[in-house]
């Protein structure tokens, strides 16, 4: 079976565990090299315990960046990052202290700095900036503090000047992947509602054209027998009469041929277009299709997707939605579950009595089931289910 893509929440996590991962690193190779250079166990103590709660409050720093708003600038959700930069400023400066180097008190400070919520341009430049002043700082320690009178520094230095000045860039060049991400999500989704936008408007003009012309014609038909009666043609308003009905039989056959054409969409891309349209409505929705799919009674099941998804749509209120196709046996299993706030049962029913005939008609069956506050419609037809025409 294929599995449609879930979204984007897995690269997010890959992209915070991974920024993550490179500070804690960075702050064991700091914390092992200060604590043995320093030869103190309380020095050891305070810069363990403070490499920790730096590591711990850039938590919150990712978390809102997550869901940060470019144009909101700086000062959206400032009062959350108040903390975490002072832990940042305390552990860097009590660092510094103890070690008597300038690049263990500025690197807490400007890894911290880099996460707020900058705009892009200055995020570029803030890097650049903060890089060079850590490189400068780190060969100002070589030179002026008593490095190579601690081996253990002696032996690490360039190995922690190298990942100290590193830090930020590579930080915010993972945060800039998470930014493509997020771009290219919100393009597919704009993408997703133009397509169903311009499909809306391609049916709405079909439907017009069509019915427009047939209705017009109707029309002029049954004005003119109605004037033929009155002048007592008899035979000549029937003849009207009988071009009426022929015209009514027309446009009929239009209507038929012109549902028929969207009845042909095959199912994966209807399952498709639902996942697309409730991710679009804010639910984070998923689908697993089996790879035969495309020779599954679309007449039959097509209109099954598309009601289902509205139903959740229109009742579920809930945060998820999962959908599924699978070929059991000999027989096809479509199933959509979702964390329903309200029972979609509730009211006239008429969608679910509407799937419940189609199900029907094919030889197949419909199962709706409550489990707490998860709702699933589950609808089995046979392999062989004769395409539903009408």
């Amino acid at each position: 079976m294929s599995t449609i893509n879930k979204g984007i929440s897995a690269t997010w996590w890959y992209t915070f565990s991974g920024v993550l991962m490179i500070q804690l690193v960075v702050a064991f190779l700091w914390t092992t090299v200060l604590s043995s250079a320093l030869g103190s166990a309380v020095a050891a103590v305070v810069i363990t315990v403070g490499a920790l709660l730096w590591c711990a409050t850039s938590v919150p720093l990712l978390l809102q960046y997550r869901h940060r708003d470019d144009t909101a600038g700086l000062g959206a959700g400032l009062r959350a990052t108040l903390l975490p930069v002072a832990v940042a400023v305390a552990f860097g400066v009590t660092c510094g202290i103890l070690s008597g180097l300038w690049i263990a008190a500025a690197l807490p400070i400007a890894q911290s700095l880099v996460l707020l919520n900058w705009p892009s341009g200055i995020r570029v430049r803030l890097v650049i900036a903060v890089s060079v002043v850590l490189a400068a700082l780190w060969f100002i320690d070589l030179r002026v503090a008593d490095v190579m009178e601690h081996p253990a520094l002696t032996r690490a230095w360039w190995m922690l000047g190298v990942f100290s000045i590193m830090l930020p860039a590579m930080t915010v060049l993972s945060l800039w992947w998470w930014d493509v991400v997020i771009t290219l999500d919100r393009a597919r989704v704009a993408e997703a509602r133009l397509s169903a936008t311009q499909e809306r408007l391609r049916v709405a003009t079909d439907v017009h054209d069509l019915q427009g012309h047939h209705l017009q014609v109707i029309a002029l038909q049954l004005e003119l027998a109605e004037r033929l009666t009155v002048k007592g043609e008899t035979d000549a308003a029937l003849e009207q009469l009988r071009l009426a009905r022929t015209s009514v039989d027309d446009a009929r056959q239009g209507t038929r041929d012109l549902a028929t054409r969207f009845r042909g969409v095959p199912l994966p891309d209807e399952i498709a277009n639902a996942v697309d349209l409730l991710r679009a409505a804010g639910i984070s929705a998923e689908a697993t299709v089996d790879p035969q799919a495309a020779a599954a009674p679309a007449s039959v099941l097509g209109p099954v997707i598309r009601e289902t998804t509205t139903n959740v749509l229109k009742h579920g209120g809930g945060a998820w939605a999962r959908l599924s196709l699978t070929l059991a046996g000999d027989a096809w299993r479509y199933a959509i579950v979702n964390d329903a706030a309200s029972d979609p049962v509730a009211g006239d029913g008429a969608g679910l009595e509407g799937i419940a005939r189609r199900a029907a008609d094919a030889g197949g069956e419909l199962d709706v089931r409550r489990d707490g506050d998860e709702f699933s419609v589950t609808v089995t037809v046979p392999r062989a289910a004769t395409e539903v025409t009408r």
